[in-house]
């Protein structure tokens, strides 16, 4: 496996469950993202993988999977996850690279990866990594930024917006924030062995003026039903899918494996309290704090 890999967005030591979650505001755009989880994700499975955990702030909405992975490059987010949840046999901490994710082929019934594209230079190789880990007929819920929202539309034919929310490209914005044209993720999604089956359009009414001036229950209320439009026009910044994995990926070598080496690619890795190491190609991974460490050396 190559070392060259995408540059990564990393929390580590950030509040941003704090300041932007806690004390952000933001009850109205927490609320109907978990209308829209709770419409998308299907009764229950086996094992679900968070990609983009943080501090777990989804991972409760995920209660009827036997086993929860929490994955984030950032190792800190993990533990303020593992402050909120605990520790147990129903949640696996893992501080990984989502484009070198270190699980078999196949480890999964259902993925979710929701407010995390957005930090992706490569959209499609994330996407394909999801892909990979998903067991043929798995779910995959997506959240991502939406470019052709009616904000960017109105900025844009006012000549106070540069970028063009109509080209399928990605925009970044800021350093490492990208936003996305639904047109072009619907098509990576097809590329890579995933079927699109259900739309949402979330956040219609994600302005500070709206959000001051109306009842909180009332714009979640609102936008419940506005939800449903997504299934024949995107214009809100944020949009949710749900996706089937088609198709089939050939599974490791050692069948009950779940972890594999993400510098090497294999899966024979030996597991003592505080490491795990592979006996392939010799690279050790930390435990620390029962949180899995595969970062990039």
């Amino acid at each position: 496996m190559t070392d060259e890999r995408p540059p990564i967005c990393d929390y580590e030591g950030s509040d941003y469950q704090t300041t932007f979650w806690d004390q952000g505001e933001r009850e109205y755009e927490d609320r109907v993202e978990q209308i829209a989880l709770d419409r998308l994700l299907p009764p229950g499975g086996e094992r679900l993988l968070e990609v983009g955990a943080g501090a777990g702030r989804n991972t409760p909405r995920y209660k009827n999977f036997n086993q929860i992975v929490l994955l984030d490059y950032s190792f800190t987010q993990l533990q303020k996850a593992q402050e909120r949840l605990g520790k147990s046999k129903d949640y696996v901490y893992v501080a990984g690279d989502v484009y070198r994710l270190p699980f078999v082929t196949g480890s999964f019934d259902c993925a979710t990866m929701i407010r995390t594209l957005h930090h992706m230079s490569d959209a499609p190789a994330a996407l394909g990594q999801i892909r990979r880990i998903l067991q043929e007929k798995g779910v995959f819920i997506l959240e991502y930024a939406n470019k052709r929202n009616l904000k960017s539309i109105g900025r844009y034919l006012l000549g106070r917006q540069d970028w063009n929310p109509f080209s399928p490209q990605p925009i970044e914005f800021a350093e490492l924030h990208f936003d996305f044209h639904p047109r072009t993720v619907r098509k990576w999604l097809r590329e890579l062995d995933f079927r699109v089956e259900r739309q949402l359009t979330v956040s219609h009414f994600r302005l500070n003026l709206l959000k001051r001036t109306l009842p909180t229950s009332l714009l979640v209320f609102l936008d419940s039903i506005a939800q449903h439009t997504g299934r024949w026009w995107q214009l809100t910044p944020s949009v949710f899918v749900r996706n089937t994995a088609v198709g089939t990926r050939t599974p490791g070598e050692k069948l009950d494996a779940f972890f594999q080496c993400p510098k090497c690619g294999q899966s024979d890795l030996k597991e003592t309290e505080d490491q795990l190491k592979c006996t392939s190609c010799g690279q050790v991974w930390p435990i620390q704090d029962g949180i899995y460490d595969f970062r990039a050396k």
